[in-house]
């Protein structure tokens, strides 16, 4: 069975479709840790009233010891890495010993809206002003850069005239809670396979 560390920031509402897709049997997998970078995150009552262990590495504390930190805790312990709202970069060492092994959702279709400082309602302020007509969500493995590794699936909403932000960042959160318990079923099942940093759904 897939062990999987998942950290967090907020709220947490990626984190429980994963904790849903478990508990209902559609996922086969482990959430050996939640981890979150805040100390006020709700997503770790999420997880302890689910049983999971639970740590919490304030970032303004930890700083730059805040990668090497999480590592100590799930090295050797785990299979993959979830970012699920994790606002933090991962750097150094856990990026090389978890390749591969680490992916993320990011609230619009990469390469679109995406990279350095573009999270949280940012993402979707930048897609009303600039006026597509299309946005969505993407998960994708994570490399050193910012959102920029291989792309392992989107899905995709309207974008409306009338739209605010905050109305465009609540159907995408509809669909990022289906996105990413789908790409973990598919990574358990062995059906993602990588290659030159493209990626192919294997039937």
């Amino acid at each position: 069975m897939l062990k999987i560390a998942v950290l967090i920031s907020g709220s947490g509402s990626n984190l429980q479709s994963i904790i849903d897709a478990v508990n209902s049997k559609e996922l086969q997998c482990e959430i050996s840790f939640v981890i979150s970078d805040k100390n006020n995150a709700f997503g770790i009552e999420r997880a302890e009233k689910n049983g999971i262990k639970t740590y919490i590495f304030d970032k303004k504390e930890y700083k730059e010891k805040l990668s090497d930190t999480i590592l100590s805790v799930i090295e050797n312990k785990v299979d993959f890495i979830v970012l699920a709202g994790f606002l933090s970069i991962l750097r150094g060492d856990i990026l090389k010993k978890f390749e591969g092994r680490i992916i993320n959702i990011h609230p619009s279709l990469i390469p679109s809206f995406c990279g350095n400082g573009m999270y949280g309602i940012k993402v979707h302020e930048a897609a009303i002003e600039s006026g597509v007509k299309v946005s969505g969500c993407t998960v994708h493995f994570v490399d050193e850069g910012t959102d920029s590794g291989p792309i392992i699936l989107q899905r995709t909403v309207p974008v409306y005239y009338e739209d605010t932000a905050e109305m465009l960042q609540k159907r995408v959160l509809i669909e990022e809670h289906i996105a990413l318990p789908t790409a973990l079923k598919l990574i358990s099942e062995h059906k993602v396979e990588l290659n030159n940093n493209k990626v192919k759904i294997l039937k």
